[in-house]
């Protein structure tokens, strides 16, 4: 995709939508921190459902240490993996609160050094914790990316290099929202079986070759 175009494509999606914002819920840092670990291989609606109760009794680590692994498995038995997501956030936690305070680091190296935390998860702390431009690529956005031409061949075939490739190519004043723009779009319009082709705002930038009419 062109430069020129790669700047219209953001400009429409923040015409449609001037204030994205993701859809896990969370309280704070920790909480969402939390929230993107047990979203790994789940929905945001079922993390939801679970973190609804969870973070009443837990939105911090020394909270969550207090509430101990087994109570947590039972809060969270719903999400896949949940076994060994439960562990993680467990160790995690006690890694907050022996070497950060308590509070989670706003620097990458620190968040990936966390058990469960890949670059994915420490993107979007980052961006929606912290504020800065990070952007993470999950199956949505890594989909979108080569299906629009944004990101696809070469420098497409992993997630951490379609991620690589956003982070040179998206717009500098685009870059704070440019992860919820794509992975509302990627999740709400340009999905996986029947993209809403005729509804896509980005439709006529898209090279995609076998655009839905209806």
């Amino acid at each position: 995709m062109r430069k020129a175009d790669i700047a219209e494509f953001f400009r429409r999606l923040a015409t449609d939508n001037p204030e994205p914002r993701g859809e896990l819920d969370y309280l704070n840092p920790y909480t969402l921190l939390v929230a993107v670990v047990l979203s790994a291989q789940a929905t945001d609606v079922g993390v939801n459902k679970a973190t609804e109760a969870l973070f009443k009794l837990a939105d911090t680590p020394e909270k969550m240490l207090a509430l101990g692994e087994a109570r947590l498995k039972d809060c969270i038995r719903t999400i896949g993996l949940y076994n060994t997501k439960a562990r993680n956030i467990i160790r995690l936690s006690e890694i907050l609160v022996k070497e950060h305070q308590g509070s989670v680091p706003d620097r990458r190296a620190a968040l990936e050094a966390l058990p469960g935390v890949g670059r994915k998860t420490a993107s979007i702390v980052l961006n929606d914790a912290f504020g800065y431009p990070a952007i993470a690529v999950d199956t949505h956005i890594f989909r979108l990316a080569n299906r629009t031409g944004l990101a696809r061949g070469k420098t497409g075939k992993t997630p951490e290099a379609v991620a690589d490739r956003l982070e040179a190519i998206v717009p500098a004043s685009y870059k704070p929202h440019a992860h919820h723009w794509l992975i509302l779009h990627g999740r709400h319009v340009c999905k996986a079986r029947k993209p809403d082709c005729p509804n896509c705002v980005v439709s006529e930038l898209c090279a995609y070759g076998a655009k839905t009419t209806v």
